[in-house]
């Protein structure tokens, strides 16, 4: 599957939907590393610590709207703190369950969002995402 990305950070709460995501992404071979955060503080906290040690910088984001204690919303607002070059050309994708139209209108007024999709992630719809973003 090309093209292969450097790193890929799902973050979810869900310890199960990680896991589906996460095989997903291994099957496909898309990414030479796949890091997965349970919060938006561990997320955070992920992004912060980049470039040191065994903590690549995502080129890609999955992230789950509802979430205990931060959801993907406040993670949100506190990615947008973040200086530039922690969050430059990442392509953050809201992957969730949420049935809710609000939530999918509200990301495409976020910059920071590149798209809005539902889980779980399947091989074709990750085709698609990578092939839309990283393309050549």
């Amino acid at each position: 599957m090309d093209p292969k990305l450097n790193c890929i950070l799902l973050i979810d709460d869900d310890e199960p939907t990680n896991f589906l995501n996460k095989m997903t992404l291994e099957q496909s071979g898309c990414a030479n590393h796949i890091r997965v955060a349970q919060g938006g503080q561990q997320a955070l906290d992920y992004l912060e610590g980049c470039g040191r040690g065994d903590s690549p910088r995502p080129d890609l984001i999955f992230l789950d709207v509802n979430m205990p204690a931060m959801d993907g919303w406040e993670f949100l607002e506190k990615y947008k703190l973040l200086p530039k070059g922690q969050k430059a050309d990442i392509v953050l994708i809201m992957l969730t369950t949420s049935l809710n139209p609000d939530d999918e209108a509200r990301t495409r007024t976020m910059p920071e969002v590149s798209g809005f999709e539902n889980k779980p992630l399947s091989h074709e719809r990750l085709q698609a995402l990578l092939d839309r973003y990283f393309g050549e």
